[in-house]
Parts: C-alpha cells; sequence; structure tokens
C-alpha cells in the first residue's frame, strides 16, 4: 500500500526534533506539505492556511497538528472541514471544553483523529505494564524536573496560563494513567509562579489511585542533569521507569525494552487508526492538569528570566 500523503501544521522545535525526521523514515506516510508562517522543512512547500494547501494539493489525507495549544480548536475545524483524518500533539487544546469537542467534530466528519501522548509511546511503558501486571502497587513517586530554557528556548506560549511546567508534567501524568489500573483521583496541588508569569514554573501534586498514594513533584527549572523518573513499588519488587520511560529497571537492575523512538510507534498507531477507521481521544491527563488549577494553592516565587 503506498504511502499516505501527510501535512503537518505548525514546524517549531518539537516538529523539527521529531515529526519531520519520523516522517522521513516513515512506510506509512509521506510528509508532502506543511501549514506555517516560519521556514518549511526542505523540499516541502508551505501554506499560511489549511484551505490553501488543500486548494493547491487536494491530494493531502491527513495532517499532524504540531501548534501551541491556543488556536488548535480553528485548525481541527478546518483540517475535519476539508476531509482530513487528524492527529494532534499534546496538550491536545486549551482548554478542557474544547479538546472534549473533538470526538464529535471527528465522529460528524466520519474521520479518524488521535490525541497522541507521545511519552505513552516510550519503549518502557508496554513492558511496565506487562510486569505490573500481576503485583500489586503499594506507591508510586514521580519526579518530572527539566530546563525549560533548554526544550522551549524563548518560547513566551509556554507561558500562557493553564501550561508552564504542565507541559512537560503532562508526560508523567500520560504514562501513569496508562499503567494504573485504577482512576487517578487529584487530592491536593501546590503550583508555583514566577510572579512575571501567568503560568506555574513548578508543581507538587498528591493523587490516589484506589487507595495507591502517588506523590508528584514537577520542576521547570532543573539546571544540570534533567530527571524524568517514576518509581513505582509494588508487592514484589520496584519498578523504575527512567529518561521518560525509555529506560526500566527492577530493583535497580536494567530491563531490556529496546531503543525505538516514541514517535515511530505514534505514526505507527495513527496509520492504524486510519486504515481501520477508528478515533483515540483519551483526555485523562488534559483532566487531571484541569483539577490541578482548580484545586492547586498558588504561591508566588522568584520571576523568572530566560537569561
Amino acid at each position: 500500500m503506498s504511502a499516505l500523503p501527510i501535512a503537518l501544521a505548525g514546524i517549531g522545535k518539537i516538529a523539527r526534533d521529531q515529526h519531520v525526521p519520523t516522517l522521513a523514515a516513515s512506510t506509512d506516510f509521506e510528509l508532502v506539505a506543511a501549514v506555517t508562517g516560519h521556514e518549511p522543512p526542505q523540499g516541502v512547500p508551505a501554506f499560511r492556511t489549511i484551505g490553501a494547501m488543500m486548494a493547491a494539493m487536494p491530494q493531502v489525507r491527513a495532517i499532524s497538528i504540531c501548534t501551541p495549544p491556543r488556536g488548535r480548536l480553528a485548525l481541527v475545524e478546518q483540517a475535519l472541514a476539508h476531509g482530513l483524518h487528524v492527529m494532534i500533539e499534546k496538550p491536545p487544546a486549551a482548554t478542557l471544553n474544547e479538546a472534549e469537542a473533538f470526538a464529535g467534530m471527528a465522529a460528524e466528519a466520519g474521520r479518524t483523529f488521535f490525541a497522541s501522548w507521545h511519552s505513552r509511546a516510550a519503549a518502557a511503558v508496554d513492558p511496565a505494564l506487562a510486569w505490573l501486571s500481576d503485583r500489586t502497587i503499594h506507591k508510586v513517586t514521580i519526579n518530572w524536573k527539566e530546563d525549560v530554557r533548554v526544550w522551549h528556548p524563548g518560547q513566551e506560549w509556554i507561558w500562557e496560563p493553564g501550561i508552564g511546567v504542565f507541559d512537560p508534567g503532562i508526560n508523567a501524568l500520560s504514562v501513569i494513567t496508562r499503567l494504573l489500573p485504577d482512576t487517578l483521583m487529584l487530592e491536593q496541588a501546590e503550583l508555583r509562579f514566577p510572579s512575571n508569569r501567568q503560568a506555574p514554573i513548578a508543581a507538587d501534586l498528591r493523587l490516589d489511585s484506589g487507595g495507591v498514594p502517588v506523590h508528584v513533584a514537577f520542576d521547570f527549572d532543573q539546571r544540570g542533569p534533567q530527571t524524568w523518573t517514576i518509581d513505582i513499588e509494588t508487592d514484589r519488587g520496584l519498578l523504575t521507569l527512567a529518561d521518560g520511560a525509555s529506560r526500566m529497571a527492577i530493583d535497580g537492575a536494567a530491563v531490556d525494552v529496546g531503543d525505538e523512538g516514541e514517535y515511530p510507534r505514534i505514526y505507527r498507531h495513527f496509520a492504524q487508526l486510519i486504515a481501520e477507521g477508528r478515533r483515540d481521544i483519551d483526555l485523562t491527563p488534559f483532566r487531571l492538569v484541569a483539577d490541578a488549577f482548580l484545586l492547586g494553592r498558588r504561591v508566588a516565587v522568584e520571576p523568572f528570566e530566560w537569561t
């Protein structure tokens, strides 16, 4: 079967680092267009709108949306109106109401919609799920700490209300909501806001999953080594996921989970959804972020500067 012509909307750091090289190596998709006001990938024509792209290139069948969450609702509406299958980067939308609207919009259009969570496709997630299947979980500890200056250099959209440290933090929530057998409920939260920003730079969450305590520490100002770990204490050993769930250890002993990246798995899943006429829209991690802003105690900290 020939590769499906696909477009990328939003050509920023994540698109250039992950989506473009993944699509270049894909046998399921061929990147044929970009919707962007910036420089497109080499050899790919750029258009300012989805409508302009479809007028010039009606062969496009799918689109992967990598823009910041604000304004994404309009892009999804346009894509579905032009009969495109749609995949979106996380976080899915600017608000929970917008994100919840996507399922109905896609069903009405009769198109596939995939709200992707790239960290769920990390190499250790499925092996961890299998290992946990016959064990009793006692406690979960999450430390997800990185430097915003490294991963989002100069990107002011990251400080829009509702984002901040939850842009990376939602990755951890996407993993743990995949692994835990019971619904994860937020009990309390502390959100630390720089005095000159409208989004938190750090957060501590206390959650519960069927009686299992889940302690979470997020930090967007981690200098030096970056930390993305999940420790799960069970009745028969300690499971540790490291480096964003790309590595796995049991009681400190490494387990080989392979080294395939997240994005090839994501695009294979998108292709399978299209082939089967299905949709995959799980908003559970996004709801937990919304709950954190509803319940979170706000604490002011020192101003944030890029330098």
